[in-house]
């Protein structure tokens, strides 16, 4: 029977949702769900995921003793249930706003959130190091990790699991399968059993049974204990995690609160090792446009609720990913070596098109960067002419792969880095800053960004004929120009950029997407007198040497504009300049660049002029460095 009051609104923190009978919580889960399906309607953001674990988000909160017990969010993108429930729900409608809640956990926001995620398969681990640390600290309490099938497809779990049972107990693990990827659906019978094999009775009698055992001869003792195990393994699935250390429940129906309770209380008790707890949920759950939906609205904007349409506008441009795909199946079509690999992102990387035109040629290797980088390698190895799309952010995982199994062997990987530069709602943890300077340090590799949509699809061209090293493209989140794509894509002349206009005064070199803004930063300054050339660099290596060498020769103040952090195509310039002696003429040059810090979630515009790189922001600097430079250089 429904209460007259809505129980969410008596809930502001666990500790009230832990006042409430186990019978009240279904009441509440429903609510929870409701308010984070209305939520997400005027915000947007990841709502599917966060849906599949409403259930589990209040079982959590209700047995164990958060924040004194530790819970942790693989990801995050789950999260926002969690943060309604933690004394969040009055901000939870400034999810991924300018100045709003992030759309991860994060530590600065709450206690609740005691270590940061937002990318995949680090919640084991960092709750093994909390569990070591409690026990350094002679503390008590709980360590509970919540991570997905999808993260199980990352060898750092396995890192963390193979290492946790030797270590630690009271640590939980909860695996939240909501995709059936380990164990089909499961009903009652599957709900009791689990309940069952983590009840004490049958854990004493486990016990019971192998001190039985000892006592028999070696050959029939280790007989007995496989048996066991193996037993234990046909009936629930759990053979491979009782192998790791882990004492294995499930799998069981995750929004069953009457399974879900129980099990937990009974997983909390056991003291003697780590527990592993087997959830099926449905990723959606609750919500029919998102049950039916094919991606279950992991990521959507704002949408109205009675009938799950979403309120997207219509591009004015192509995105630049669709971009990158259709020339890669341009190419492909021609090419027959042109391979593809994904690292569980074909959608966000365009290479659903791909796979969908070339299935045979298409590789989704899971959440497991290091090994897609390594497994290109050996695509190239073999004569073939892999591309590896990545976004920027998660190509940093794989980044010991791509210096000693891609660049030091010389071996043709491309790789198309989408997501590069800010990225909105999104974030700090998934801004693709680092990029340019982390592969423009290696020896040989050539390093490409993309002005516009045109420049991007003949940057794939370029990549597909380099057969003596690796290479890379960048490119950013959004839509292009509206630039008409030429029939032909003309590779570019490796290391050479170009001059888009000329002037007299000052030089602004662009690399990447930052070009319009320079170029609208020139119309600004020649309204004032300020005769401007705006250059595309196109490759932060190797240099275009003689244009560098032009515009500083030429001009009085040479500017460099880029969408990465310090320590990329700038530094690299300078660099250059400082060897070549060009600097010793007088000349005044500014780098800009990303802000020496990791910035929060706004719309692009805004987070652009916080980055001090719109166009406002270009003039700006060119007028500052045209004040200080040499007297004698000056004829404004």
């Amino acid at each position: 029977m429904t209460s007259a009051t809505p129980l969410l609104d008596t809930v502001t923190f666990p500790a009230d949702l832990r006042r409430l009978r186990d019978d009240q919580l279904r009441q509440l889960a429903d609510e929870l769900r409701a308010e984070t399906i209305d939520a997400v309607s005027q915000t947007g953001g990841h709502l599917g995921a966060g849906l599949g674990v409403v259930e589990l988000t209040v079982a959590l909160h209700h047995v164990f003793e958060t924040p004194e017990d530790i819970l942790i969010w693989d990801v995050g993108h789950q999260c926002y249930p969690h943060k309604i429930i933690t004394g969040r729900r009055d901000r939870i409608r400034t999810i991924r706003q300018g100045g709003g809640l992030s759309g991860f956990t994060k530590r600065s926001e709450s206690e609740y959130d005691p270590f940061g995620a937002a990318h995949a398969a680090t919640s084991i681990s960092a709750a093994l190091g909390f569990c070591a640390a409690r026990d350094k600290a002679g503390r008590d309490g709980h360590v509970i990790a919540v991570i997905g099938d999808g993260s199980m497809s990352a060898g750092m779990a396995y890192e963390a699991m193979n290492n946790a049972a030797d270590t630690t107990r009271r640590l939980i693990v909860i695996l939240n399968d909501n995709d059936m990827s380990i164990a089909p659906p499961v009903g009652g019978m599957s709900a009791y059993l689990a309940n069952l094999v983590s009840s004490g009775v049958y854990r004493q009698l486990r016990k019971a049974g192998k001190a039985a055992s000892g006592v028999l001869p070696r050959p029939l003792r280790n007989a007995a204990r496989k048996a066991e195990h193996y037993a234990r393994g046909i009936a629930t699935g759990g053979t491979f995690f009782e192998e790791l250390g882990f004492y294995y429940v499930g799998p069981i129906d995750g929004h069953d609160l009457n399974a879900l309770l129980p099990i937990l209380r009974n997983a909390k008790a056991i003291d003697d090792r780590p527990v592993l707890v087997h959830v099926v949920t449905q990723k959606g759950k609750g919500y029919g446009p998102a049950e039916a939906a094919a991606d279950k609205y992991h990521g959507v904007v704002k949408f109205d609720v009675a009938t799950g349409q979403q309120a997207k506008a219509k591009p004015a441009a192509p995105a630049y990913t669709r971009v990158f795909a259709d020339a890669l199946v341009h190419l492909a079509e021609r090419d027959a070596r042109i391979v593809a690999i994904t690292a569980a992102m074909p959608s966000g990387t365009g290479l659903d098109v791909f796979g969908a035109r070339f299935p045979e040629r298409t590789y989704d290797v899971g959440i497991a960067e290091q090994h897609a980088v390594t497994f290109a390698a050996g695509l190239a190895a073999g004569g073939l002419r892999p591309f590896a799309a990545i976004y920027s952010t998660f190509l940093q995982r794989g980044y010991d792969q791509v210096v000693h199994d891609v660049a030091i062997q010389r071996l043709p990987v491309r790789f198309a880095i989408d997501r590069a530069g800010l990225v909105g709602a999104d974030g700090a943890t998934h801004a693709g800053s680092f990029d340019v300077g982390y592969l423009g340090a290696l020896p040989g590799m050539v390093v490409m960004a993309a002005a516009d949509e045109v420049e991007l699809a003949r940057m794939v061209a370029t990549a597909a004929q380099i057969d003596d090293r690796p290479s890379a493209f960048r490119y950013p989140r959004g839509e292009g120009l509206g630039l008409p794509m030429p029939d032909d894509l003309e590779p570019l002349e490796i290391g050479r950029g170009r001059i888009v206009r000329e002037g007299t005064h000052a030089a602004i070199l662009s690399f990447g997407t930052r070009l319009a803004d320079s170029l609208a930063a020139a119309d600004a300054l020649e309204g004032e007198g300020i005769s401007v050339t705006v250059a595309d660099a196109r490759f932060a290596k190797p240099l275009d040497h003689d244009l560098i060498r032009r515009l500083a020769r030429e001009h009085q103040v040479l500017v460099t504009v880029e969408e990465g952090a310090v320590g990329g195509f700038g530094a690299f310039v300078l660099h250059f300049l400082a060897q070549d002696g060009l600097l010793d003429r007088g000349l005044s040059v500014r780098t800009m660049t990303l802000p020496d810090i990791f910035q929060d979630q706004d719309t692009p515009a805004r987070m652009m002029a916080q980055a001090g790189l719109d166009a406002a922001s270009i003039a700006a600097t060119v007028r500052s460095a045209l004040g200080a430079a040499t007297p004698a250089r000056v004829s404004v």
